[in-house]
């Protein structure tokens, strides 16, 4: 029964694009990008070299979703824990998405990508929201791959936000319906998306380290040992490939 659950080798399966899009393409794909810190650690390398490979990746997997056919690709690239971290590492971190969408931004309007956020930015630095802004802007009315970034980001503070704004509607009588799931997931900070098909979570560790927490509940889970740097387009297509052997039953028979 814990067949799915088993973390893959290193080595990826030779799958080709080809074999891949001949099965069930998950609609929405979701990663928790583990393992930058580990593998600059490997080499002797500050921490933020990790990070900052571990934005490379990014890109790859961004264009390889896009070519498949994906239509949302979230990856978790700040959370709200994440604040624990030393300074350096996270004003380093703060900064990777604003030279990550300045340098790859031409790219993705060019793949008609749209870029979303969900997190609060408020809490974050204007030079980052600035940068977060713009792309969202730029790439609105973009019809491909939507690529959304988890960014200072956290499950239970957004299933609280949500449960806040429902009071604040139903007190100013601006709620006259009863909260079904349809009505909760307006509130939440992925309204609009629909729920991630496959969560892939790199570095070894089998945990949501409270990762989109209501939107998962029937999400098929892919882990591996593979230090995020060391993801390559190949592991994505074996994630997928593993997806397309399994059964989606949604509780049923």
């Amino acid at each position: 029964m814990f067949e799915k659950f088993k973390k893959t080798k290193k080595k990826p399966v030779s799958i080709s694009e080809e074999e891949i899009v001949k099965g069930s393409i998950p609609n929405h794909i979701a990663i928790i990008m583990d393992g930058n810190g580990r593998w600059a650690k490997k080499r002797s390398l500050p921490r933020t070299a990790g990070h900052h490979e571990g934005m490379k990746v990014v890109k790859r997997v961004t264009k390889l979703a896009s070519r498949l056919g994906v239509k949302t690709l979230t990856v978790y690239a700040f959370s709200t824990e994440n604040w624990k971290r030393p300074e350096d590492e996270v004003n380093y971190l703060l900064r990777l998405p604003q030279e990550f969408l300045g340098t790859f931004l031409p790219e993705l309007i060019e793949e008609n990508v749209q870029v979303r956020i969900m997190g609060n930015k408020e809490a974050i630095p204007v030079h980052t929201q600035k940068a977060v802004d713009k792309a969202v802007n730029d790439t609105k009315h973009n019809t491909g791959l939507v690529l959304n970034f988890a960014l200072n980001y956290g499950g239970r503070a957004e299933i609280l936000d949500a449960v806040n704004h429902i009071l604040l509607d139903y007190q100013e009588g601006n709620l006259h319906k009863k909260i079904d799931e349809d009505v909760f997931d307006q509130y939440l900070m992925s309204a609009g998306l629909q729920d991630p098909d496959l969560l892939i979570r790199t570095s070894g560790e089998i945990r949501l380290s409270n990762f989109m927490l209501w939107q998962l509940a029937y999400t098929e889970f892919w882990f591996t040992d593979v230090l995020w740097p060391d993801f390559k387009e190949q592991h994505l297509l074996e994630a997928i490939h593993a997806y397309q052997k399994r059964g989606r039953r949604f509780g049923g028979v």
